[in-house]
């Protein structure tokens, strides 16, 4: 370290930065194994052991919420490959100025913050006045409160993050299709290959360990569904199908002060991401020699 310091010191703003958000928080947990009073503070709180975790597991509401978490995560999960077609469409165009168009046109709803999307979101569904219904009304289709139903919750969360988010994910596929050598599409070129054996057989192969690893990651927040958009798209009509973890730890937490609870639930749904983070994990390094470690 002595000799070295130069390298601690860059690296000291970000060490501190994650033990003071990231480690220090993570003592609060032990809440979730007591009854916790603000007067009395988390240590002198009483233990209740798993009282909290039985009651949320025999509670009527945990298998729909469970259910709408997972379905909801299953379905993001299912859209994975779109920024990876994205970027292969992206490398295989030619045209600099419509490649830089067509860039520019993908990325730019990354920068649309979560409430200005749920707004324009809101805005265009309405059965009333919204564009979406306008159009369908063109072919006699009767108006359809999108956000009211239960049933287009799931549809609408998940397409409008992958219009959101598609662009901007395809950044980093690029990034790993510049490193391919030239030489390789030239060699398969003379040798007959057609430009979709191409992408099947170079370009795929040479970004297999960066898709790997991002499918680690993205398994590893499976759980973590963005609670800011679902909770702005949420209302009494979809509850049925948007009421996941994140939004009932919300409620049971802030709104109605049921700190210990809210944290066993939270818990509970930290170690299931946990527990998938370790075993995609696991798979991918005995499957692709690929892994986080």
């Amino acid at each position: 370290m002595k000799k070295k310091w130069r390298m601690y010191v860059m690296m000291a703003p970000a060490i501190i930065f994650f033990a003071i958000f990231n480690y220090y928080p993570m003592y609060g947990v032990i809440i979730a194994f007591k009854e916790y009073s603000a007067s009395a503070g988390i240590l002198g709180s009483p233990w209740v052991g798993f009282s909290h975790f039985e009651r949320f597991f025999n509670a009527y509401y945990f298998w729909e919420i469970l259910r709408n978490t997972l379905l909801l995560s299953a379905y993001q999960l299912a859209m994975f490959p779109v920024p990876i077609i994205v970027a292969l469409s992206m490398n295989e165009i030619k045209n600099n100025l419509f490649k830089r168009f067509t860039q520019t046109i993908t990325y730019a709803p990354h920068f649309i913050s979560v409430v200005v999307m749920t707004g324009m979101l809101v805005a265009f569904l309405s059965p009333s006045t919204g564009i979406v219904n306008n159009l369908l009304g063109l072919f006699g289709i009767e108006p359809i409160a999108f956000l009211a139903e239960p049933g287009w919750f799931k549809t609408i969360f998940v397409q409008s993050g992958v219009w959101q988010t598609a662009g901007w994910g395809a950044i980093i596929y690029l990034a790993a299709l510049a490193g391919v050598n030239p030489e390789l599409h030239e060699a398969a070129t003379v040798d007959g290959a057609s430009r979709l054996q191409r992408i099947l057989h170079i370009n795929i192969p040479a970004i297999l360990p960066v898709i790997v690893i991002l499918l680690i990651l993205e398994v590893g927040n499976l759980m973590s569904i963005a609670f800011e958009k679902v909770y702005l798209l949420q209302n009494p009509l979809n509850m049925q199908s948007s009421d996941v973890i994140q939004t009932f730890v919300y409620r049971s937490g802030l709104l109605e002060g049921q700190y210990s609870f809210s944290a066993a639930v939270g818990l509970f749904n930290s170690i299931i991401s946990l527990i998938l983070l370790v075993t995609v994990n696991y798979i991918a390094r005995k499957t692709t020699n690929n892994s986080l470690w």
